[in-house]
């Protein structure tokens, strides 16, 4: 398993709520691809969304994301963490 950094862009507003809800998504069709999505911050100011996962591959959280509705604009492979 590797862990990922992706990001949305075009949220600028995006709330709490909305963040939570968009989680959720993630969250309850996750296991599909055998993803684990662990954390997820937003910018509402600046309209992006960060969301850190682990998964077998990018493409496995590409596909999570689109099912979901909401698809990454950048998904970054990170490997190193201290």
């Amino acid at each position: 398993m590797g862990t990922y950094m992706d990001v949305h862009t075009g949220m600028k507003g995006v709330t709490r709520e909305q963040l939570m809800e968009a989680h959720r998504a993630d969250l309850a069709i996750e296991a599909d691809e055998k993803v684990h999505f662990k954390q997820a911050w937003a910018d509402p100011e600046a309209g992006v969304v960060y969301c850190l996962s682990e998964a077998p591959s990018a493409e496995a959280v590409r596909k999570i994301h689109e099912r979901a509705g909401h698809p990454a604009d950048e998904i970054h492979p990170v490997p190193l963490m201290v």
